[in-house]
């Protein structure tokens, strides 16, 4: 393993001073409830004006779920916004793959960014209403595999919204470093 330290905390994602912080985005690429609307609104105007141009030039049907986009990070205190997409939650159907894809991806443009420190919500354990321990454990197996693939990443921040959120994520954090 790399040099990079994980961290969980309670707070507020668009308060984070990071290279790079995560938007748990939805396919539109065009703002929404929750994180995303919160970083659409903090971010300003520039954010959704450059999730316009993507969709109006390299992805016209949205991001696939699982995939992830850069763009700036308007007035953020970051240097972009990467827009990872994870699924919505369902009983009948595995997509834990596709959740774990939306943090890999994130990273995969995290590394193509030079990015050293980056913050990531629970991607899909709001809205989209994906159990928050499984949820948790599959964010952090997944950043913790493709962590090494970034050669300049040095802090992974998983920013969450309660203090039960940070117990899971402090939790899978715990129990992965033991592995």
């Amino acid at each position: 393993m790399t040099n990079v330290k994980f961290e969980a905390v309670v707070g507020d994602i668009t308060d984070q001073t990071v290279d790079a912080i995560v938007n748990a985005a939805n396919t539109s690429l065009l703002g929404g409830g929750g994180v995303d609307g919160a970083i659409h609104r903090v971010g300003g105007p520039e954010i959704l004006a450059a999730c316009q141009e993507l969709r109006a030039t390299s992805l016209p049907l949205g991001l696939r779920t699982g995939s992830a986009v850069a763009t700036t990070a308007g007035f953020l205190r970051a240097s972009s916004v990467i827009h990872a997409v994870g699924p919505v939650y369902s009983k009948t159907e595995d997509r834990s793959g596709l959740l774990a894809g939306a943090y890999i991806d994130a990273l995969r443009v995290a590394g193509e960014l030079g990015v050293r420190t980056i913050a990531f919500p629970a991607i899909s354990a709001g809205a989209f209403g994906w159990p928050l321990e499984n949820a948790a454990e599959i964010a952090v197996s997944a950043v913790r595999a493709a962590a090494p693939q970034v050669p300049t990443l040095r802090l992974v921040r998983f920013v969450l919204m309660s203090p039960r959120a940070r117990l899971a994520f402090t939790t899978a954090l715990d129990e992965a470093a033991r592995v």
